[in-house]
């Protein structure tokens, strides 16, 4: 038993530590924290999934990265990229813009519009449906059946 807990921890520490980190990892990474970034910065490119927390030991946050690195396959093939911050204290651009309250999801389309906000975590079926559902998405899916 105690193996198994010091492996799930092992296993989460270095994903705290990427959420609570200011250095940006590689471009083409779908986790990677908020740090001073912006969401003009997606416009047009990504949708951006903002995962905040009061800090990375939170369980809803680690569930929810959990969730969505699950579906990671289907989140990129939706143009997601996953942003966290687990620091309130740093006043991000992204937090003071969506202003979040502890936990909370919050799925921006690329036109720059917060489309969902959720104080728990949920699936990444779930969040794929959401997406699906935004005449944007709606419009991609129409000209990839077209084009090809």
């Amino acid at each position: 038993m105690t193996r198994t807990l010091a492996l799930v921890f092992s296993a989460l520490f270095p994903l705290a530590a990427l959420a609570a980190d200011g250095s940006a990892p590689a471009d083409d990474s779908f986790v990677r924290p908020v740090g001073d970034s912006d969401l003009s910065e997606y416009l047009w490119v990504n949708r951006p999934i903002v995962v905040f927390a009061d800090t990375p030991a939170d369980p809803r946050f680690q569930q929810q990265i959990d969730l969505l690195l699950e579906d990671e396959a289907a989140m990129r093939d939706r143009e997601v990229v996953v942003l966290t911050d687990t620091d309130p204290s740093a006043r991000s651009p992204i937090r003071s813009q969506l202003r979040p309250r502890g936990f909370q999801m919050v799925f921006v389309d690329k036109d720059g519009v917060v489309k969902l906000r959720k104080p728990s975590p949920w699936s990444g079926r779930e969040i794929g449906r959401s997406i699906d559902k935004t005449p944007l998405r709606q419009r991609e899916i129409r000209e990839r059946r077209e084009g090809g």
